[in-house]
C-alpha cells in the first residue's frame, strides 16, 4: 500500500494542473482513506468477490459526489480527533497515512484498524479513535453501469 502510495503521489505531481479542483482539494488522510477502500472492496465480478477495485479503478474514477462527501468526512473526522491523530504514526506510514487508511478499515467493520494498533497507541486513544469512526456509519462501495465507482451509506 505504501508503495501505491508513493506511486500515485509522483503520478499525482504530473497531474495536479490538469486534475480538476475537487481532486486537489484531498489531503493525504483523505487520499490513504479513499485508496483504502479501492483496495480494501471489491468489485463483485464473480462469484468469490471478483477483483479489488484499485486492479481497474483509481481515484480519477471517484464520482465527484461521493468524492466530495469523502472530503467532507475526512475533515471532520480529523478534526474533531486531532488530538488522538497526532500521534498516530509508525516507522512505515504517517499520521495521515495510517489514520486514513484506518479511518476506512474500522467505519467499513473489516475486522483491523484503530483499534487493532496496540504497538504503539494506548488502548484509551485507540478506543476512542474506535468509536468514532464507528459513529460515523458504514460506507459502501459500488460501481455504477457509468464506470464510476460510488461510495454510499449503508
Amino acid at each position: 500500500m505504501k508503495q501505491l502510495l508513493r506511486q500515485y503521489d509522483a503520478l499525482e505531481t504530473r497531474k495536479t494542473k490538469a486534475m480538476p479542483k475537487s481532486k486537489q482539494q484531498i489531503d493525504a488522510f483523505t487520499r490513504a482513506y479513499l485508496e483504502c477502500a479501492l483496495w480494501a472492496e471489491t468489485d463483485n465480478s464473480d462469484d468469490s468477490g471478483g477483483d479489488p477495485l484499485e486492479d481497474n479503478y483509481d481515484l480519477d474514477d471517484i464520482d465527484p459526489e461521493s468524492l466530495k462527501q469523502a472530503i467532507t468526512d475526512c475533515r471532520r473526522f480529523q478534526d474533531e480527533n486531532a488530538e488522538d491523530l497526532a500521534r498516530y504514526s509508525n516507522k512505515a506510514w504517517t499520521a495521515d497515512e495510517l489514520g486514513g487508511h484506518d479511518f476506512w478499515l474500522t467505519r467499513r467493520g473489516h475486522g483491523a484498524g484503530f483499534w487493532d494498533r496496540c504497538d504503539f497507541l494506548p488502548k484509551e486513544a485507540r478506543d476512542r479513535l474506535t468509536a468514532a469512526a464507528k459513529k460515523c456509519g458504514e460506507r459502501y462501495v459500488t460501481v455504477g453501469d457509468d464506470g464510476h465507482v460510488y461510495i454510499e451509506k449503508g
